[in-house]
């Protein structure tokens, strides 16, 4: 089954080894891209993929497809630090959700402020390295709902 996550936020695409987080830039969790927030984007997250939300935190989530395969969302860099503060949550662990559906609102601007890289990490889970096809590249503007990778 193909795989085709949208961007969570608006912003600019990074490549995930320019991500200020060891984890994520050497792709340990799994192959993927961030999306660096624009100023005055907004504040809405959307769901990348169609399917169940597997985990839930107030700086992550998991949504899981039918087939079982993962997309992670990290809003920030540390921001698990934050204990939940700035962002609030509209859906619950478990819950069905549609691609584009809003699933957590924030605030970049104070997670940058608050210093804090406020870059959103978007990764296929268990995805061998070169799983990402028809990705933008590095420096594409993206909003919130445009197709940020498709995988097989």
């Amino acid at each position: 089954m193909t795989v085709e996550a949208v961007s969570p936020v608006a912003g600019t695409v990074m490549a995930l080894a320019d991500v200020p987080d060891p984890v994520f830039s050497a792709g340990y969790v799994g192959p993927g891209l961030a999306v660096a927030p624009d100023a005055g984007a907004g504040r809405t997250v959307v769901a990348p993929v169609t399917g169940t939300v597997a985990k839930l935190h107030p700086h992550a989530f998991v949504v899981a497809q039918a087939d079982g395969r993962g997309v992670l969302v990290h809003l920030g860099i540390d921001t698990v630090q934050l204990d939940g503060e700035g962002f609030t949550l509209h859906v619950a662990e478990g819950d069905a959700v549609e691609v584009g559906q809003h699933l957590v609102t924030w605030d970049p601007a104070a997670v940058a402020a608050g210093g804090r890289s406020a870059v959103v990490p978007v990764v296929l889970l268990d995805a061998a390295p070169d799983a990402l096809k028809d990705a933008p590249e590095p420096g594409t503007s993206v909003t919130a709902g445009d197709v940020l990778f498709r995988a097989e």
